[in-house]
């Protein structure tokens, strides 16, 4: 018995051990984590493919998500095979749990049923002895033992048989009253494990709900896992055959590009001759030892010029980098070009401001424009004997004309995503001297990652 429950007891502790799972604390903050990051590359690539076919951006984007998603659904498949496991390790504990108990049982069973016999088989010998003793057939009484003898010899003879009947007697009663006792006890012990053997039976019938739930979610997770694997293929080839399209809009950017720079050129050229014209008409002045004054847009040095502080971004600092100047990659065959601007992280319809103070030198809008949308070029003069002209693209809309005159901080238009381009966000360009600079190589321009 002792044997027994030590058993059950070792084996409670291993249950004990097996439903004891590791917690994870940081389980949801390293999830949002990963969403942030998840969500910080997407939106890094969307402004990397600008320029590209939509439809080429979205396709390419949707695969990328794919491939996002399937580190995520094989941790979850992961986590919901480990809790199959440890519904199934509970199962098969509990169940030696059950055995070990119905073994007891048994056993209990058997010993009262040894226990009942042997209490049954001294309670007839005491009730022979008992019918025995009243008949006066087993011992006789102390007068009958000194009258009977004939001899010393057969009084002893009588007296030894005397006393071995009485000890029969009392051993039996021994017996009986330890073979009663023990069946009681035996009763309490069976009676708690009746009641531990229906505990259990109770917590086998919840771990087997709770081992099919289990099973069903790794199955869930597993058909996901499945299903986002059979996209990224189907999707990558997709993509494949969508080679040709994609050259088609590199050829598209090139364009958009030069007609960019050939605009800029424009503007340069005429800056310089009004510059021209204003310093022929200060030299005149100085000559008549008239005071003269220079006008029209784009003629006049602006003041607060050193360092670049001048020029301000298009939206509040610090401003966020979606995509740097500079060459870029595109993902789809290795293919390089040179990116003319910076995007800059801005939310649908904010606005969207002058860089410094200027003259609204061109507005283009969308319609015609498809890889830029609407775009505005500013005219900033010339500042520090340079050419300063910026240019913004994809806006949602207009809040100046051309040929009108702006100060610096004020509202030009609002952020959008027209043109070539899948989300909101500003790409922004300073053009100095018909060549484009880093706007980010400004100390007014102050970056933060995130």
């Amino acid at each position: 018995m002792r044997k027994t429950s030590a058993c059950l007891s070792a084996l409670a502790l291993t249950v004990a051990a097996v439903w004891a799972l590791p917690a994870y604390a940081d389980e949801r903050s390293d999830l949002v984590e990963k969403q942030k990051e998840q969500t910080q590359k997407i939106e890094n690539l969307s402004s990397s493919l600008e320029g590209v076919d939509v439809s080429l951006q979205k396709a390419y984007l949707q695969l990328q998500q794919t491939q996002g998603k399937i580190p995520a659904a094989q941790d979850a498949l992961a986590k919901a095979e480990d809790a199959l496991s440890a519904a199934n390790r509970e199962a098969e504990a509990n169940a030696a749990l059950l055995a070990a108990a119905r073994g007891e049982l048994a056993q209990i069973g058997e010993a009262i049923t040894d226990a009942q016999a042997k209490a049954a088989a001294s309670r007839d010998n005491l009730g022979e002895l008992a019918r025995a003793t009243y008949r006066g057939e087993l011992q006789p009484n102390a007068l009958s033992l000194i009258v009977g003898a004939t001899s010393s010899k057969d009084f002893l003879d009588a007296y030894l048989v005397s006393s071995a009947i009485s000890r029969t007697q009392s051993s039996s009663l021994t017996q009986f009253q330890q073979a009663a006792a023990q069946s009681e006890n035996q009763k309490a012990r069976q009676n708690a494990v009746e009641a531990q053997v229906t505990d259990l039976k109770a917590k086998a019938d919840a771990i087997v709900v709770k081992r099919e739930e289990s099973r069903a979610a790794a199955q869930a997770k597993q058909d996901e896992l499945t299903k986002l694997e059979d996209d990224l293929k189907s999707q990558t080839a997709a993509l494949e055959d969508r080679k040709s399209e994609f050259k088609k809009s590199i050829q598209t950017v090139t364009v958009a590009r030069d007609e960019t720079s050939a605009e800029i050129a424009k503007i340069d050229a005429e800056n310089r001759r009004k510059a021209a014209e204003a310093a022929r008409r200060a030299a005149a002045a100085k000559r008549s030892q008239a005071a003269g004054s220079a006008s029209g847009g784009g003629s006049t040095e602006s003041k607060n010029t050193g360092s670049g502080y001048w020029l301000h971004p298009p939206v509040p600092a610090p401003v966020y980098v979606t995509s740097p100047w500079g060459m870029r990659i595109y993902p789809f065959d290795g293919s390089r070009w040179m990116h003319n601007g910076v995007d800059l992280r801005s939310s649908c319809g904010e606005p969207q401001r002058a860089p410094a103070d200027g003259t609204v030198a061109r507005t283009v809008p969308a319609p015609g424009n498809s890889t830029h949308g609407n775009q505005i070029f500013i005219n900033h003069g010339i500042v520090n004997g340079s050419s300063w002209v910026t240019v913004t693209n994809h806006l949602s809309g207009f809040n100046v004309r051309p040929g009108q005159s702006v100060k610096q901080g004020e509202v030009i238009g609002w952020t959008g995503q027209t043109g070539m381009v899948t989300g909101c966000h500003v790409h922004f360009e300073i053009w100095k001297d018909g060549r484009v600079i880093n706007p980010m190589s400004l100390p007014s321009f102050t970056q933060r990652f995130g």
